[in-house]
């Protein structure tokens, strides 16, 4: 329940703060996911992100696991019982895995697809590769490597993150079963060579002087009849399905978007269906960073966050560490150790540092695997096996074991994790 809470601090000073059930720390899709299972499971839940979610640097796909040991997986359920047991998906097993995907389902309803199988889809992304994956938006559902109707990728002039005759000749090389073709198109509005992709997005969604119409036929005139049109995905952030559908009537083709670098809309798109989803549920978030804790003994009691220098005290039953791992801040290394910044959960590293990397550019990376070790009720370990805190869930990156660049499984493992922790602090909590 959400509650004003009166709390003791060290010095004896009586401090008024905010208490719920729940209290997660970390915005992502893990921090997200959690807060979702927590209010499902009946408890009130606060999130709390010092910024706006990763998902706007992400590709918008949904994997579960795309490679092991560098091949490509066709099922990624066929090949969970073969990771080892420190990863993610060995502690938290099948069950949570399917757990988390039918949550992701839920709350994206018919803007995914991919949820008819446990097979992967095989997505193409801007550099001309395809891309395993579990869930993918319905925007880029015409574009799967499966489909044998042959393609075209038409980039825009002023977008510089995706050249198309390049990504089609690479994605020819894959050995797909079609024919791809590139071309390069002017968008209709005069941007810098270096504009955000947001504008071009914005432009589409208001379509002040028929920019959709102009554009339709720019590509009309470069299309060789093709089945199917590729273009960056900046089709809007509102109106995208709108704008498809115009721009597919008018071309009498299916068209479709390809996945590029951040910032990305259908990241982007995502987030605020998952904004919606925690307003829905009644989630509260915080926009602060989380800069200290108080404990009493196994237990955690009260977060405290800073409000523009002012600190506001968050007390809880239950608390979600979801904070990413060190390619975001949720670990912080120097040349001594990894920690974990906000409840200072043991970390396990080499001590010779010449052993967290390896030589070999393209080989294994020790430090891709650094992480929160934790039970099989996701509580964090200290270096003699025991939980550091009775009360604490740790969920996504911010977790040891794997490394989900290259397994392709980073979305999967905060989507499962991320329901486990969330349902787990939520039933503690009530």
């Amino acid at each position: 329940m959400d509650r004003a809470a009166n709390r003791s601090t060290p010095n004896g000073v009586v401090a008024v703060g905010i208490e719920d059930d729940v209290f997660i720390v970390g915005g992502g899709i893990a921090g997200m996911t959690a807060a979702l299972a927590a209010a499902e499971a009946g408890a009130s839940a606060r999130l709390a992100t010092k910024k706006q979610s990763t998902l706007r640097q992400a590709s918008g796909l949904a994997d579960v696991l795309g490679y092991v040991n560098g091949d490509l997986v066709v099922d990624p359920f066929e090949k969970i019982q073969t990771l080892p047991a420190e990863h993610p998906y060995s502690i938290v097993g099948e069950s949570a895995i399917r757990a988390g995907l039918a949550r992701f389902d839920r709350v994206t309803g018919d803007t995914y697809r991919g949820s008819h199988t446990d097979r992967n889809a095989l997505v193409p992304t801007h550099g001309g590769t395809v891309k395993p994956t579990a869930r993918y938006p319905e925007s880029v559902a015409a574009g799967l490597g499966s489909d044998d109707r042959d393609m075209l990728l038409a980039g825009f002039d002023g977008l510089v993150d995706f050249d198309a005759p390049a990504a089609a000749a690479h994605l020819e090389a894959t050995g797909v079963p079609f024919d791809t073709r590139g071309v390069t198109v002017t968008f209709p509005l005069d941007f810098e060579p270096d504009a955000k992709k947001t504008r071009f997005a914005h432009a589409l969604d208001i379509d002040e002087g028929d920019v959709r119409g102009r554009l339709a036929d720019r590509i009309a005139k470069v299309h060789e009849n093709e089945p199917r049109i590729g273009l960056p995905a900046v089709l809007g952030t509102d109106e995208h399905r709108r704008i498809r559908t115009e721009l597919a009537n008018t071309l009498d083709a299916d068209v479709f978007e390809v996945p590029t670098g951040p910032p990305s809309l259908p990241g982007i798109r995502l987030e605020g269906v998952y904004l919606s989803a925690l307003r829905d549920a009644g989630v509260e978030i915080v926009r602060n960073e989380v800069v200290d804790f108080e404990r009493s003994g196994k237990r955690i009691t009260s977060v405290t966050v800073d409000r523009n220098g002012q600190r506001i005290p968050h007390a809880a039953s239950s608390f979600v560490l979801a904070t990413g791992g060190l390619v975001g801040t949720g670990l912080i290394s120097d040349r001594e150790a990894v920690r974990e910044p906000v409840f200072d959960c043991h970390i396990q590293v080499p001590e010779d540092r010449e052993d967290w990397y390896e030589r070999d550019l393209y080989g294994e990376q020790p430090y891709a695997k650094f992480g929160v070790s934790v039970d099989e009720q996701l509580r964090p370990q200290t270096v003699g096996g025991e939980p550091e805190f009775e009360n604490l869930r740790a969920a996504g990156s911010v977790l040891g074991g794997f490394d989900f660049p290259a397994s392709g499984s980073g979305t999967g493992i905060s989507l499962a994790t991320g329901s486990l922790a969330g349902r787990l602090a939520g039933e503690e909590a009530t």
